[in-house]
């Protein structure tokens, strides 16, 4: 199904259709988003720009990419606890363009998504959806018993992980079992999950904080203070370090020795930055309001 849709890139505006009066928000948001990108990059900090700007969504919140090259990007589509079955999965292009609004349909508040060997792993509050990544086809889901909040997604050493941020707890799919990975109270409001190589980072809502775990079971905490931490994005490179949103509108930057630097802030203007994800070295960033999914290269 396609949207009506309007694509930003850099500084102009690609329209495919008139604009409509609720597209004056989209406006604003995307002139917001601009001057943010136009900035000079704070000292030590990468500079984000921005490379495209879709609107059209329904409070997007996870982003994956698909087998095909496409993303995949989850819609709550109202409350983020609400089962209501109006949440839905679109597919979109790397380019920004939504191939098919509605890929997949009948979810409750889909947030966190990774793929795994073919299969599109969604969490949808209490359940595990599990679907085929190229059909959309729904397959068994997996529910967790306790689970009050799954909010983000990872592959880790070949295992997938989910994030509960109503517990305070992280669980583990092996492929044949679902077991309690981590939990613990450094672990309130837990929510974003990134899995690099032999490390897993994961961000705290309550705290703000941002930890390191080892697959040979070595646990740090990087960085604190980035309150209501949502997705983590791994930077490469001689600087390196991290990306770390925040859902009420922040972008902030991470040095490797844990310093914490703000570079996108649009709280004033509304803009929530939701499930930050790195794909191919691009930054997909979901904007829960005011419907947009936005894509940032990273400039050192």
């Amino acid at each position: 199904m396609r949207a009506d849709k309007t694509v930003l890139r850099g500084g102009a505006i690609n329209s495919e259709w008139p604009f409509h009066k609720e597209d004056s928000m989209f406006v604003r948001a995307a002139l917001t988003l601009a001057l943010f990108a136009a900035g000079p990059a704070l000292a030590g900090a990468p500079k984000l720009e921005r490379t495209w700007l879709t609107q059209g969504f329904a409070n997007p919140e996870g982003v994956a990419a698909a087998p095909d090259g496409a993303l995949f990007i989850s819609n709550v589509n109202g409350e983020g606890g609400a089962r209501d079955g109006n949440g839905f999965i679109s597919r979109v292009s790397k380019s920004g363009e939504i191939l098919d609004l509605k890929f997949i349909e009948g979810l409750d508040a889909p947030k966190g998504m990774a793929v795994h060997d073919g299969l599109l792993y969604v969490a949808d509050i209490d359940i595990v959806r599990i679907f085929d990544a190229a059909t959309g086809a729904a397959l068994d889901g997996a529910p967790i018993e306790g689970a009050q909040f799954l909010n983000d997604v990872t592959v880790w050493q070949d295992d997938v992980f989910v994030s509960d941020s109503g517990t305070g707890r992280v669980w583990r799919f092996t492929g044949t079992s679902i077991d309690l990975w981590r939990e613990g109270a450094e672990l309130q409001g837990v929510n974003g999950l990134t899995g690099a190589g032999e490390k897993m980072f994961i961000s705290t809502m309550t705290s703000g904080s941002l930890f390191e775990a080892t697959a040979a079971g070595g646990w740090r905490k990087i960085a604190s203070g980035m309150e209501n931490a949502d997705g983590v994005g791994v930077i490469d490179g001689k600087r390196g370090g991290f990306l770390v949103s925040a859902w009420p509108g922040k972008i902030h930057h991470v040095s490797r020795k844990g310093a914490v630097t703000t570079i996108i802030d649009t709280m004033d203007a509304k803009i929530f930055q939701n499930d930050l994800t790195m794909i191919d070295g691009i930054v997909i960033v979901p904007n829960w309001e005011p419907g947009t999914v936005t894509a940032w290269r990273v400039r050192k």
